[in-house]
């Protein structure tokens, strides 16, 4: 696995803190955390961005952060796991994972920095 789509893979985590973060937080102390979450996941998805396709890396950051965040509602908050809900993130996982499969990384540009 590349740098790039742990990045992604990182900040889909970042976004599942930030998203319960924003139904969840009651002190400053969590809202900060949801911030500074805010802040991680999406620096993160765009600096993978420059070496990945821009529309996959958005719709695997979304998938993951959307699965993360239906989990965590159903293993940390008593949300009811539905066999329904569950087969539908197995689709959408599947659906991630054939992205990244499909998708390659954009090759390293060189640049050239003037010296003058």
């Amino acid at each position: 696995m590349s740098k790039s789509w742990l990045m992604v893979i990182i900040a889909a985590v970042f976004e599942v803190g930030w998203v319960i973060g924003l139904k969840h937080a009651t002190g400053w102390l969590e809202w900060g955390a949801t911030v500074i979450a805010i802040i991680v996941s999406f620096t993160l998805m765009i600096a993978a961005s420059r070496a990945l396709p821009v529309g996959t890396v958005y719709a695997v950051f979304v998938g993951l952060g959307t699965a993360g965040t239906v989990m965590a509602e159903i293993i940390l908050f008593g949300g009811q796991a539905e066999l329904g809900k569950l087969a539908m993130i197995g689709l959408l996982l599947i659906g991630v994972i054939g992205l990244k499969l499909v998708s390659h990384e954009k090759p390293e540009e060189i640049v050239e920095v003037d010296h003058a």
